[in-house]
């Protein structure tokens, strides 16, 4: 007995029959189409295997439905643009929405590159720096009210520049007693740490981080000689030209806290009132 040659959807015998063979299976011409077709976006009929099929931002055509939305002309083999989901053939386009560039004073015909920015139009290659004038093209740029410059020649004729090394300054950047600076120029006059993005403090007009500022400046608690800084909240107490952390701030001998309690001042030492009451 002879094999079997079955259609790999229906199961009919394929025998005598045209059929279609897909990812090793074979299939018979109506199974294919309904399986594998795609869906025509203007009539919404499936696009048979033996049809031109037309493909444009992942939507499918017959070939005789890719026409013109306005004068029904086929545009299988002509330029064409898409203006708001419709397909326009270049006269019907230049009719109804063909600009003109704001430098030549020209159609920007469909199909040629252009560049729209703020409402208007222009030929590729008339929109130029106004400094350098040369092409902008899909380079980027800046508007100065009504003329755009290349990033380069904006920064050399606009851009702040850093008050450390005097280079332009393009974007980002930080600000320090109303004077820009690049980030990696902002550093600690200490350490030379960069300052940019945590907590710093000033004086005599430089900029110090936390560390450096306490290690060169604040006074040191007179119970653990660490630097007081007062920054992050952190309180502490001063009495008699002496400071404390207050944490630090205990009674010497018992190492209670005298913090929002009565002290007394014995020499160098601080003593709680129970402590000192012994002595």
């Amino acid at each position: 007995m002879a094999d079997r040659f079955d259609c790999d959807n229906c199961k009919e015998s394929l025998y005598g029959r045209k059929y279609i063979q897909s990812d090793d299976s074979p299939y018979c011409i109506p199974c294919y189409d309904s399986l594998f077709s795609n869906t025509c976006d203007e009539c919404k009929e499936l696009i048979g295997h033996d049809a031109r099929e037309l493909f444009y931002e992942d939507r499918h055509y017959h070939e005789h439905c890719f026409r013109c939305f306005r004068c029904d002309r086929s545009l299988a083999d002509e330029p064409f643009t898409n203006q708001e989901d419709a397909l326009l053939c270049n006269d019907c386009y230049c009719n109804e929405f063909s600009s003109k560039c704001v430098a030549c004073d020209k159609i920007v015909m469909p199909g040629t590159r252009k560049l729209e920015y703020a409402g208007s139009t222009w030929h590729e290659g008339c929109f130029v720096c106004h400094a350098c004038e040369q092409p902008i093209g899909s380079k980027s740029f800046i508007p100065e009210k009504d003329e755009h410059y290349c990033v380069s020649c904006y920064e050399d004729k606009f851009a702040p520049r850093c008050t450390r090394c005097q280079k332009t300054l393009a974007k980002g950047g930080v600000t320090y007693r109303d004077e820009p600076w690049h980030k990696e120029c902002f550093v600690c006059s200490g350490c030379k740490t960069q300052l940019a993005g945590q907590h710093f403090t000033s004086r005599d007009d430089s900029p110090y981080c936390l560390k450096c500022f306490g290690s060169l400046y604040a006074k040191k608690c007179e119970a653990c000689s660490k630097p007081i800084t007062g920054f992050g909240g952190g309180k502490y107490i001063s009495f008699e030209e002496r400071q404390w952390h207050q944490p630090c701030f205990t009674c010497t001998q018992c190492s209670v806290s005298l913090v929002g309690a009565g002290f007394f001042p014995d020499g160098e030492r601080i003593l709680c009132r129970d402590c000192h009451n012994g002595l």
